[in-house]
């Protein structure tokens, strides 16, 4: 009988052990660094909003995010590095609307990114902005046009990368206005700065935190800003649609992950995300940038992404780019 006894007080202790015990994914998470890479130089707008939103991770989740810049090709480097990596939750990739470019853009990539990722959370929209060189002429986009299409192949624009926004922004103008400009890439917007002010290149279509840093030193001029409208932040720059009816780009910035990471880590992410996007010393760092807070479900972020492939790839398919 004490035997018995003693079998079942073991057998009871297993089982409310085996209750008791915390699930293993979420339960810990994180209990290590965790690695966000980006596809672009230091200093740019996606490496200032990460760095951003990197230390209110930190704070909050009690371990380091730490950014990773991984530049190169249009951001398909960082990706590449992100969906090869184990899908724990500690290698994260910071997608903005470069990825959804890329897929139609480049020709032979080595992956699928809505078939080789899962979306953790949204933060931000915002605009491009067209700035040019002070050296440059033309005051207005309306006086740009003009220009460009008296000197035909003469203009030059930089962008951040083939399949960037600030590349496809560009050849979104280029066809709606007939205007014969020439790409040169650099490996983020901030390292193509110094030609753009120095006349180099003449233009930039950059994402709004970068470009406006650089209005407001006086480096360069604002002619414009991508969205339909005027952007919030910038009321006193005129959208190009105002000039250019139907003229529209605007971006996003968010959180993906390798396909497979567990669920409960993306619901801690993005939950995290979220009361970070109702943080008001956040939020007014993010305004700085220009960028609006866009909170979402990993569902609807990825609805986005998904939205913004198909939007592109007719802008690629029409504009008869690509890169191989």
């Amino acid at each position: 009988m004490l035997r018995i006894l003693r079998h079942g007080v073991f057998g009871l202790a297993v089982l409310l052990g085996l209750f008791s015990a915390t699930p293993p994914a979420a339960a810990a998470y994180p209990d290590r660094p965790v690695h966000w890479l980006i596809g672009f130089s230091p200093g740019g707008p996606v490496d200032i909003v990460a760095r951003i939103m990197a230390q209110w991770l930190s704070e909050r989740l009690g371990q380091q995010f730490i950014v990773e810049n991984r530049t190169g090709s249009g951001g398909n480097i960082a990706a590449a590095a992100a969906i090869n990596a184990p899908p724990d939750g500690y290698t994260l990739l910071f997608v903005a609307p470069n990825n959804a470019i890329s897929t139609s853009l480049y020709k032979k990539l080595s992956f699928d990114f809505l078939r080789d990722t899962v979306p953790v959370a949204s933060i931000m929209q915002l605009t491009n902005m067209l700035v040019v060189s002070n050296a440059f002429p033309p005051k207005s986009v309306k006086e740009f046009i003009d220009y460009c299409k008296a000197n035909p192949g003469k203009i030059s624009y930089a962008s951040s990368g083939n399949g960037t926004s600030v590349h496809m922004s560009a050849e979104l103008f280029k066809v709606m206005t007939k205007c014969d400009m020439l790409h040169v890439p650099y490996r983020g917007s901030a390292v193509a700065f110094p030609d753009i002010i120095s006349n180099k290149v003449q233009l930039i279509f950059d994402n709004l935190p970068s470009a406006m840093e650089q209005v407001k030193g006086g480096n360069v001029r604002a002619l414009g800003v991508t969205s339909p409208q005027r952007w919030p932040s910038v009321p006193d720059v005129p959208a190009i649609a105002e000039t250019v009816p139907g003229f529209e780009s605007v971006g996003f910035y968010g959180i993906s992950a390798p396909k497979g990471t567990p669920p409960e880590v993306i619901e801690i992410l993005n939950k995290a995300v979220g009361e970070a996007l109702k943080d008001p010393k956040l939020v007014a760092k993010l305004a700085e940038t220009g960028g609006i807070p866009k909170p979402m479900t990993p569902a609807e972020f990825g609805k986005l992404v998904a939205d913004e492939t198909a939007k592109w790839r007719k802008v690629v398919e029409f504009a008869g780019v690509s890169v191989d």
